[in-house]
């Protein structure tokens, strides 16, 4: 095993390798670092990439012309030229976690019976335990209505389904994130508008990401204001069901809901078929159903991608000076390097898939439990050699043009850009078909079968030595290019993400708050109850730019808005952010990159808030019209940001979400709840006559000492300092006996059990903050446990909280009984107002 390192030392390394960067800081350490759960073994990003320049070599070595272990290294430090995505990055060389390589998966089914719909969910699960994401499609379940042969008689149609693979999602933890899902339907399913109108309601199908399959005839229907036909089977020529719709109509849904909670994505099937080279192996199981979450790669059922980008700024010598330049040779060459490494990193995933199948058939259940997942992994394995699919990507696009003081949006940019992606497609295929000669092409690669697709027609009329080559040797892997969004990669990297502009120059950053994460500030709370922190941020190579151009960065830190944007306005980043660049020249931009990338392209069009629904409506159709496979759009507004604009003052950002501050001494009110036929107290403090915090904990040890008739108390918040002059904060109760004399009970946060004190201390930062009570209760609800006894403690805490929910409180969900979704809190009880249905728990 490595060398051990404490998170100390790992932290203040990692923040050196970033130059003081926190955010990118926090998310190695939690996300890529090699630890376990107790220990770190890498103590910055540096020893990251010697294991995996390692573990590429040793596969190198089996094959003709390897590259070594130091050359490979030298390609991969400091972020600079080739990047792994995320799980290539945390899996490769990681022999403390049995998990997968591959970011995507598409997993599918062509029986809608429950024992075919519960394979599905197990699916689901299976493969986002092991850390990837995953997509399927719904357009094989049979509407809403069709009879059925079970006590139901008629099917409930696809909307439940979603809500459970959703809800599946959400009960799955990947090392702090949770797993990702999209579903999807075709718009040719009599169902597919419910299937988009199943988000809107709130609380609903939170758990993934849902678009809808949209086909030429559907859109030329909608644009003429036609009439179309849905049917079911969508495929069949004697379908057992139809159903004629108003194109328009359904398209002006799609339309505002999407304008209205950026859901559902679109995605243009035809063109996604059409250009597909895996689906011209259809015969062997390539048909495309879906995508992965994000839609940057369709696949076929059972199939798998890992993901891998070039940063794009790194190409770029002189940035931000007249003498800047992008050095083609060097790209070229690296582009060709890159595509060996996704092809060993195929190498590396049939390992690590036979490392999964080892571990369950190992476990000590019964064979016929193991049965679904072993079946699982054994036919990805199959797609995943038969094909040997790779997903290699760029990043930085932005930062590469702003570097070369080009303006993204702008004509010239996107010529320049274009030339880039068609110049990594040629490269890419170079490298694959190099490859098919010193170590074979894909099993199940046929030449003829290619002919006629328009994607490797493209390569033959613009490199005719490449396409001659491909027809005498073959090619290593099916298809080979994608552009994903690289989020957290992008901020290692410190660049614009995937092919986007730059967010913002100047703006706040969210991130997501984990419950079990301790002494946190909350500046936060979203529509989901989800806790967030803000951190005010200058993008990477703006600061570069300033520097560049010899402004003190420190003294432009400190400047008002105003000042700030005369400064901007002298950069390339000037109008050229998200909400600046021209929709048009977004979505025309990605429709002439597309023809360069044979999977997808995760890209979305920003608008601003008072964007109108005609206005999306010409984003679509535009996309549809200049060959983009998808399009996501995101109005201002419509979601909790991630990222938001800077004001005026920093100051006031970060102060007008914080809690009030807590004072010295907090009355509180002691409840008493049955936890797994244990005895527990909930102590709540109160601030201004609503609750402030909750501690929970056993009536043992010195809590044991509280007499029964105790309900009122305060309770005293002190910090001390141990031995080695670390500050550490007490929580004590001082409650009044029954002969008037105060008593104190020391150490209430070492007399409560600590495996529910994260929790309580979450729902805290939640009160702390205003949330509702109402929302409050409703958060405590959701929480997930795997223990059957803590969701009792659950239970018991929701109980305790809602005595505090005010008559006349509104709910959010349905009435039961009626329908209504006018719901009341009345003395402690759930009620429709509708109808007087009423639920007490």
């Amino acid at each position: 095993m490595n060398k051990m390192y404490s998170e100390k030392e790992v932290r203040e390394s990692t923040l050196k390798y970033f130059k003081g960067d926190e955010l990118a800081t926090d998310v190695w350490i939690k996300k890529y670092c090699l630890k376990d759960e107790n220990h770190y073994y890498e103590l910055s990003p540096d020893d990251m990439h010697r294991r995996i320049a390692r573990e590429l070599a040793r596969i190198e070595s089996k094959y003709p012309n390897p590259i070594s272990e130091t050359e490979i290294y030298v390609t991969l430090k400091n972020f600079n030229r080739i990047i792994p995505g995320g799980s290539p990055m945390s899996g490769i060389g990681n022999d403390l976690q049995i998990v997968s390589l591959s970011n995507c998966f598409v997993v599918g089914n062509e029986s809608d019976s429950y024992g075919g719909l519960m394979k599905l969910d197990q699916e689901i699960v299976q493969l986002q335990k092991r850390r990837g994401g995953v997509g399927l499609d719904l357009s094989f379940i049979r509407p809403s209505g069709s009879p059925v042969k079970n006590s139901a008689i008629t099917s409930t149609g696809v909307v439940p389904f979603m809500e459970r693979f959703s809800n599946s999602t959400k009960e799955v933890a990947q090392d702090g994130r949770r797993g990702a899902l999209m579903e999807s339907i075709s718009i040719k399913h009599p169902d597919a508008e419910n299937f988009i109108d199943a988000k809107l309601e709130r609380g609903k199908v939170t758990g993934s990401n849902i678009s809808v399959r949209l086909t030429d005839d559907f859109m030329q229907a909608a644009i003429n204001g036609e009439k179309y036909t849905q049917q079911y089977p969508i495929d069949s020529k004697t379908p057992k069901y139809t159903k004629e719709v108003d194109a328009q109509k359904l398209w002006k849904k799609i339309i505002y809901n999407a304008w209205k909670s950026a859901e559902p994505g679109v995605l243009f099937w035809d063109t996604i078929i059409r250009e597909s080279v895996p689906d011209v192996y259809h015969n062997y199981g390539y048909k495309t159903v879906s995508t992965n979450p994000c839609g940057e790669i369709p696949l076929c059922p059972y199939d798998s991608c890992r993901l891998l980008s070039l940063n794009l700024f790194g190409y770029v010598v002189n940035p931000f000076t007249n003498n800047a330049y992008f050095d083609w040779d060097f790209f070229k060459s690296d582009a060709i390097i890159a595509q060996r490494y996704m092809d060993d990193i195929i190498d590396l995933e049939i390992e690590k898939i036979d490392m999964i199948l080892g571990k369950i058939k190992s476990d000590p259940e019964d064979e016929f439990v193991k049965l679904y997942e072993i079946n699982l992994w054994e036919q990805i394995k199959e797609m995943t050699i038969n094909g040997r699919r790779t997903g290699l990507g760029v990043t930085a696009e932005g930062d590469m043009l702003a570097g070369l003081n080009l303006r993204y949006g702008t004509d010239e940019a996107t010529d320049f850009s274009e030339q880039v992606h068609q110049t990594l497609k040629l490269s890419a295929y170079r490298s694959s078909v190099i490859m098919a000669q010193e170590r074979g092409s894909f099993p199940v690669y046929d030449f003829h079968k290619e002919e006629n697709n328009p994607f490797i027609e493209r390569i033959s009329s613009e490199d005719p030595d490449l396409y001659n080559m491909m027809a005498q040797y073959g090619r290593r892997n099916i298809a080979l290019l994608t552009i994903a969004p690289t989020g957290t990669v992008s901020l290692m990297t410190q660049t614009t993400s995937g092919i986007e502009p730059s967010f913002l120059t100047v703006y706040m950053r969210r991130r997501k708050i984990n419950p079990q994460e301790n002494d946190v500030r909350i500046d936060f709370i979203d529509e989901e109850n989800v806790a967030w922190m803000e951190y005010p941020v200058f993008h990477h190579k703006f600061e570069m730019w300033l520097e560049q151009n010899g402004y003190d960065i420190q003294l432009v830190k400190k400047m008002k808005k105003d000042e700030l944007t005369e400064i901007i306005k002298l950069s390339p980043y000037y109008k050229a952010t998200s909400n600046d660049v021209d929709w048009v020249k977004k979505v025309e931009m990605q429709g002439r990159i597309q023809k360069h990338v044979d999977h997808s392209i995760s890209v979305t069009v920003n608008l601003p808030k008072e964007t109108t629904e005609e206005l999306v409506r010409k984003v679509y159709e535009t996309g549809w019209r200049c060959g983009c496979k998808g399009v996501t759009i995101y109005r201002d507004g419509t979601r909790s940001n991630v990222m938001l604009e800077m004001e005026d003052k920093k100051e006031d950002i970060l102060i007008e979400n914080h809690a009030p501050k807590r004072p010295k001494r907090l009355r509180a009110e002691i409840h008493r709840f049955q936890n797994n036929l244990e005895k527990w107290i909930a102590v709540v403090g109160l601030k201004d006559g609503r609750p402030y915090e909750i501690f929970t904990g056993k009536l043992e040890n010195g809590l044991s000492k509280l007499p029964t008739y105790i309900k009122d108390c305060e309770v005293i918040k002190s910090t001390f300092e141990n031995e080695s002059g670390e500050k550490y904060k007490r929580y004590d109760i001082e409650y009044v006996d029954i002969d008037g004399e105060k008593k104190i009970l020391i150490g209430l946060n070492h007399a409560f059990n600590p495996e529910f004190w994260n929790y309580a201390k979450f729902i805290s930062g939640v009160l702390r903050h205003g949330m509702p009570i109402v929302y409050v209760f409703d958060l405590i609800d959701s929480l997930s446990f795997k223990e059957d006894y803590i969701n009792t403690w659950k239970n018991g805490v929701a109980r305790v909280i809602k005595k505090y929910i005010k008559d006349g409180e509104k709910a959010k969900g349905k009435c039961p009984e009626c329908g209504s979704n006018h719901l009341e809190y009345k003395e402690g009880c759930l009620t429709c107002m509708s109808c007087g249905n009423s639920k007490c728990s």
